[in-house]
């Protein structure tokens, strides 16, 4: 794509989805642990295309929408119409400042969409002005009538199912759509329609057949089975720490601020339990421990609090492709109490992390007086993360 050329996306989030159940739109469901937004957005995100994505909302989901793409960059989001022809047309809007020469029009509920498929549609709108992705009909299409007949075949040789993103001159859509608005046409269930009635002649390009609409509650479960089924190397790792007490008035564990009448000898804020985790999530993925990663020695992380050291191995396991699937940690001491906090820490490592509540589990045990624990001269924690993972190229099967 010419560097003189910018491309900004539209992605279209304001309808209900209901029919996919959960009693929420289904745009802000999740599968594999990710939002079915984020998983629509990402791509284009980070596209090296795509100079700006505006997101297109419901109104009143201002909060499950800054929930669901969280981390992402993106223009701020705008409330969308009744119909999805009225949201697009407050995304096409909302461009204005930003005047780009294409824009792809993708729905949210398209949560598989490649890179791939967006450089597609960015080159071919440039050349053409207008383009869709399509892919072909494999089963044989009836045309039937009201009364339930076959009324004929068509030809499915000249059919093709369209899907988005569909791309297109930014000012000449934008005319089209304030032009259909004007003369209260709102009945267009696709741009690539609305473009036709507006005169354009509109290009194909190859879509992408795992680029499906999400919709019912069996595109869901599949959806669910497949991703699992793609992250089939299954991996446990363990992790230890230990801190002294040393003078201080608290101690942080699991991410909880503890009243105590001690402190933690250490580094950063000492916190034993996300430390063990960090490393058991580091020792599943072969990639060093806690001090390889954060040196004791570097003076940036004096007093360091140590959810950033669990956020940080959470983003490796998302950098590879993977999931966590469970983490526990069990926290070894005297004093103070765990037993009325259990909750409060499993919650906040469920926070950090972005787990469900019930994938974390938080123990504790005394070690009947003995040893460093047992003199309460310090806390230990051990930790297991189980995590999932792709396949990787490095998998010979070699004996």
């Amino acid at each position: 794509m010419p560097s003189s050329k910018r491309a900004a996306a539209i992605i279209v989030a304001g309808g209900r989805g209901l029919r996919a159940g959960a009693g929420s739109p289904k745009q802000y469901r999740t599968l594999a642990g990710q939002s079915v937004l984020a998983r629509a957005m990402t791509p284009f995100c980070t596209h090296p295309g795509i100079s700006a994505v505006q997101p297109v909302r419901h109104a009143d989901d201002a909060a499950l929408f800054a929930e669901a793409v969280q981390g992402l960059t993106y223009r701020p989001a705008v409330a969308g119409g009744a119909t999805r022809q009225q949201s697009v047309r407050a995304g096409l809007e909302a461009l204005v400042s930003e005047a780009p020469d294409i824009v792809l029009i993708h729905d949210a509920a398209r949560a598989f969409v490649t890179q791939d498929v967006i450089s597609r549609a960015i080159n071919t709108a440039l050349a053409t002005g207008a383009a869709i992705p399509v892919v072909p009909v494999n089963d044989t299409v009836k045309r039937v009538g009201g009364t339930g007949l076959v009324e004929d075949t068509p030809n499915r040789a000249a059919l093709r199912i369209a899907q988005t993103p569909q791309a297109f001159a930014y000012q000449t859509i934008l005319e089209a759509h304030r032009r259909a608005a004007a003369e209260g046409r709102d009945d267009f269930t696709d741009d690539s329609a609305l473009a036709e009635w507006a005169g354009l002649t509109v290009a194909t390009f190859q879509g992408d057949a795992a680029n499906m609409k999400l919709t019912t509650p069996e595109d869901f479960s599949r959806e669910e089975i497949r991703l699992a089924a793609a992250l089939g190397d299954v991996r446990t790792g363990t992790g230890y720490d230990v801190h002294a007490f040393g003078d201080g008035d608290h101690l942080w564990l699991c991410g909880v601020k503890v009243p105590f009448h001690r402190g933690f000898l250490a580094h950063s804020d000492g916190d034993v339990g996300l430390h063990a985790i960090v490393d058991a999530i580091l020792g599943a993925l072969s990639d060093g421990d806690i001090g390889s990663h954060f040196p004791p020695s570097d003076p940036k992380w004096k007093g360091a609090a140590s959810d950033q050291f669990l956020i940080h191995a959470v983003d490796l396991v998302k950098q590879r492709g993977g999931r966590i699937a469970h983490l526990e940690v069990t926290l070894i001491c005297e004093a103070p109490k765990v037993g009325p906090l259990r909750e409060t820490m499993r919650a906040k490592i469920a926070e950090i992390t972005g787990l469900p509540v019930s994938r974390v589990a938080v123990k504790a045990t005394t070690s009947e007086r003995l040893g460093f624990t047992g003199r309460q001269e310090g806390i230990a924690a051990t930790a297991a993360a189980t995590i999932r993972l792709p396949w990787a190229d490095d998998m010979t099967g070699s004996h």
